[in-house]
């Protein structure tokens, strides 16, 4: 309508010429108002038809953990619906309901998952607009790295404040939506929410408020909110014609002060974007963020991480775990999981990033990451192995070792069989495929088959839908002949526990007179004779050596790692010391490691079961007690160092036995939080809570002698 005044107003400075032309420049005018109103109109019906369908306008206060919601919806009801149901933390009252300017009613429902249930009525497309506040939950800092992937609280307070997507701070308009947040916190406080930082202002005398806006024009399953006494340093990463991507960190003081930390931060986040952006297809956002919490989090979202500031100063989260979550841009944020058919987000992701930049160190720490993801699931009781195609997300160690490790390994061993080039080829073609939209493993074997130009069908049925992991053996291996033109004959008999696998295994052959070698056969029944012809005598060989292949392992290439107890369904604890605080502190400690609760028992009880135990106290009392139960003693690797050490073995009977020995209770609870982190450990040394030095113990697997001289049978 502005446009309709500034128009006509040079046209009315001529209104004295004539009446003629007065009429003329006065149905004029009437003709250009009628054009700018119905342009007006237009952009007005554009603009409300682009408006998002939530919009929020927040002011949270840490200090008193007040929050104040104005929130536009427009809710996806099906007719013949007419009702648009919600959820709300029950922390959260509902102030007023309106829609088209008229106040409508607001119903208290069902309660559901800790979330209040809520009703009002909807007309047609018309926005529903609420006003709701209240006063949050405190900031439960003394969350573990367990329990923050439960469902959390929105929480607050000046150290930091989290509203988590699922925590119930916002009305839900639909399963996945796009939306638009404007926030407000106090001067000393930033707050951001993943998407596109749209404008903000902060105040330069250090009072006031800052005002930020966000907006996400993708589909989302979720809105995260946080805030924090945060330093914020930024840079622009060209890339190529497009716009530049802004790259942040939101730091608090102690951490933004670290010499070279942010800017490590910054220059860490644009090469894990090019990287992956070469790889897969152009980064789909404008921005990434690398922010503190104050809770142990590890979380990836659209735009940003949001990583424990405990945490962030270690060099291997730079190295690995940034990468990992810069990847959930493409894997997860910009292509959605089907989880009801499966989450293939995490493996893959584990693949291109954690497993990658082994690859990028040595084939040995690849071939060591391979072992581990095996010894991780050799230590998972039997009866408690779900099926890849039913993972759905990460709550502990059985579903990390299926999720992460097994499935990265089956794109391991998808790339073996089709092919590196193929390989790459395929996660292009998924990705331009499936682009913001939602995709199962289905639509990931398709993009696949489409890359190799072959059927996978069987390679993901056997994968996926089957629990467990395949049993095989060499079970004898003869050769015949002598080195010449017709070559040695060596027959290699395997055989696997039914029903069988398809697999392709590589054999290791050994040589006496030059190195060994490397052959891949095919697997299909539960006994295969493959013959293989040789130009040099062979002496041993042996199954899959370097870990390429999804299997269980054999007891030679099993030493005991801490992921035992950390999952064992019924462990055991024994404390040697009858100091009040040191048993408190080893109690706690007990609660951090394991996933279960333990049984406590005497010493001399633990011979006298199968499960699990864990002896824990100081150096002296460690010591005695264990040879009081005649079990192995103090190993070397961890004999006087550091201020506590940790080690697994067994008793003579087979009982798995992990030692904690500790100089003091202070001792023990420094290392309560990590230790969990080092499930696939044999031994570590802590001094106070960084560990100092780690290992697993050694169990190279068995070489099986070749019979020479004989002939070989089918």
């Amino acid at each position: 309508m502005r446009r309709a005044a500034t128009a006509a107003a040079p046209l009315a400075a001529i209104a004295g010429a004539s009446v003629r032309i007065s009429a003329l420049l006065a149905r004029m005018a009437v003709a250009i108002a009628a054009v700018v109103l119905v342009v007006a109109l237009l952009g007005a019906a554009r603009a409300q038809a682009a408006d998002p369908p939530l919009q929020l306008d927040v002011t949270l206060d840490p200090a008193t953990r007040r929050l104040d919601v104005v929130a536009e919806i427009r809710p996806q009801v099906a007719p013949p619906a007419r009702d648009f149901d919600f959820a709300l933390h029950p922390s959260l009252r509902i102030e007023s309901a309106s829609s088209v300017g008229k106040s409508v009613p607001v119903t208290a429902t069902t309660r559901r998952d800790g979330l209040q249930g809520w009703r009002v009525p909807v007309t047609g497309s018309a926005p529903v607009r609420l006003v709701y506040g209240g006063v949050l939950p405190p900031l439960a800092a003394t969350l573990d790295h367990r329990e923050v992937l439960q469902a959390l609280p929105p929480m607050s307070a000046p150290e930091g404040s989290f509203l988590s997507a699922g925590s119930g701070w916002y009305p839900q308009p639909a399963e996945r939506f796009a939306y638009r947040v404007r926030v407000s916190v106090p001067a000393g406080q930033r707050a951001v929410v993943p998407g596109r930082l749209e404008q903000e202002t902060a105040p330069a005398d250090g009072t006031g408020r800052y005002r930020a806006s966000f907006d996400f024009p993708h589909p989302a399953d979720g809105v995260d909110l946080m805030a924090g006494p945060w330093q914020v340093r930024e840079r622009l990463m060209p890339r190529g014609a497009g716009e530049p991507v802004r790259l942040r960190t939101y730091f608090p003081a102690t951490l933004d002060a670290a010499p070279g930390l942010a800017d490590a931060y910054l220059a860490d986040s644009a090469r894990y974007l090019e990287r992956y952006a070469r790889l897969i297809g152009p980064y789909p956002y404008a921005e990434f963020s690398v922010v503190a919490s104050p809770l142990p989090t590890g979380f990836g979202m659209p735009t940003l991480t949001y990583l424990g500031a405990d945490i962030l100063p270690l060099p291997f989260i730079r190295a690995t775990s940034l990468g990992h979550e810069v990847l959930h841009n493409w894997w997860g944020n910009g292509v959605f999981v089907n989880y009801a058919r499966g989450n293939w987000s995490e493996g893959l992701t584990t693949f291109m990033a954690d497993y990658a930049y082994k690859e990028d160190e040595s084939p040995a720490a690849a071939r060591e990451m391979r072992l581990g993801w095996l010894r991780d699931f050799a230590a998972l009781p039997r009866d408690d192995q779900p099926t890849l195609r039913e993972f759905r997300a990460r709550t502990h160690g059985t579903e990390a070792a299926i999720g992460y490790g097994k499935a990265a390994m089956v794109f391991v061993m998808l790339r073996d069989t089709i092919g590196a080039d193929a390989f790459a080829r395929g996660i292009a073609l998924f990705w331009q495929h499936q682009r913001f939209r939602t995709a199962s493993w289905d639509a990931l074997q398709a993009a696949f088959e489409q890359a190799s130009g072959r059927s996978l069908q069987a390679f993901f049925a056997q994968w996926l839908e089957r629990a467990g992991a395949p049993q095989v053996r060499i079970v004898r291996a003869t050769s015949a002949g002598a080195a010449g033109p017709h070559g040695i004959r060596l027959v290699v008999t395997i055989e696997q526990a039914g029903p069988a696998y398809a697999l392709r295994v590589p054999v290791e052959i050994v040589h006496a007179a030059r190195s060994a070698e490397l052959r891949w056969v095919e697997l299909a029944g539960p006994r295969t004779d493959v013959e293989l012809v040789l130009d040099s005598p062979p002496t041993g060989v042996r199954l899959d050596p370097d870990m390429h292949v999804w299997r269980t392992l054999d007891a030679s290439q099993l030493p005991p790692i801490l992921r035992q107890w950390i999952v064992a369904p019924a462990p055991r604890l024994t404390i040697v010391s009858d100091d009040a605080a040191f048993r408190g502190a080893a109690v706690d400690a007990a609660r951090s490691l394991f996933e279960r609760p333990a049984t406590l028992i005497a010493p001399g009880a633990a011979r006298a079961g199968t499960a699990p135990v864990l002896v824990v106290g100081r150096p002296a009392e460690v010591d005695a007690a264990l040879a009081r139960i005649g079990a192995p003693s103090r190993p070397s690797e961890v004999a006087a160092r550091g201020s506590a050490q940790v080690w697994t073995t067994a008793l003579a009977e087979g009982v798995p036995l992990a030692v904690i020995s500790a100089d003091d209770a202070d001792a023990l609870r420094a290392l309560a939080r990590p230790l969990p982190h080092y499930g696939a450990q044999s031994w570590l040394v802590f001094d106070g809570r960084r560990a100092i030095a780690r290992g697993v113990w050694t169990a190279p697997g068995t070489l099986l002698p070749v019979q020479s001289g004989a002939t070989p049978t089918r």
